[in-house]
């Protein structure tokens, strides 16, 4: 596999990256009340790999979405490169997860009208970083996932598997200094599950990025640098 060139690390070092301190997510009302996590505390430091497994309904999603700051917990707090997400308003977190959070979701969300190319672009156009090194990056990331061939085409003449390739491409676009990823490997082949997992693992310790993985995947844990369980709401 081929990996695009590096670009100037954006991690801190020392402190984690991404830390949630005793998060709890209750969903639904008060008459059909469900908790999605239960007390986590997680800290990812800058570099590191963290897989995290579990049965479906176990919470994984949820993990993620908080992580993200895509959904403000019940209690608890959420940092991300220093800020706590709970205390920002919407478009505060919109904002900063723009600029320090990398998000590769289960279905690739791409879309529909731009070409694989362009996904990654408006990526970093919204960003305001497209600029020459950037248009680079993205070219050798497409190669990286085995995209260069289909990088001129659009979502819809592309299979499953190569839209989540796009997905992951588009979210190391920027080399995020959290990275969060759902699932990578369900709509791929072996090979071609253990190329993307391979490139994570690169991609986390070249730009020192705080990444943390769920699937349901055994054959492709051993990539990471810790294996977490997650079970009804519960991290161990």
């Amino acid at each position: 596999m081929t990996h695009p060139a590096p670009i100037t690390d954006n991690a801190a070092t020392g402190a984690a990256a991404l830390r949630l301190t005793g998060v709890t997510l209750h969903l639904g009302n008060d008459q059909q009340q469900v908790t999605a996590l239960d007390s986590v505390d997680l800290a990812v430091a800058p570099g590191e790999f963290v897989a995290v497994t579990g049965p479906s309904g176990s919470g994984k999603s949820s993990l993620l979405a908080v992580a993200g700051g895509l959904q403000n917990p019940t209690h608890g707090t959420v940092h991300v490169a220093g800020t706590d997400l709970t205390t920002l308003k919407e478009h505060q977190r919109t904002a900063h997860r723009r600029r320090h959070i990398g998000y590769v979701f289960q279905h690739a969300n791409l879309f529909a009208s731009l070409t694989a190319r362009e996904q990654l672009l408006l990526t970093a156009h919204v960003a305001g970083r497209l600029d020459t090194d950037t248009r680079r990056r993205a070219d050798g990331l497409l190669e990286a996932v085995g995209m260069s061939a289909r990088a001129h085409h659009r979502p819809d003449h592309l299979s499953g598997g190569e839209r989540q390739r796009v997905g992951i491409a588009r979210a190391l676009v920027l080399a995020p200094e959290v990275l969060l990823v759902d699932e990578p490997t369900s709509a791929l082949d072996r090979t071609r599950a253990r190329d993307i997992v391979d490139l994570l693992a690169q991609q986390t310790r070249t730009h020192r990025t705080a990444t943390v993985m769920v699937t349901h995947d055994h054959e492709i844990l051993d990539a990471a640098d810790r294996v977490l369980t997650l079970r009804d709401g519960r991290l161990s």
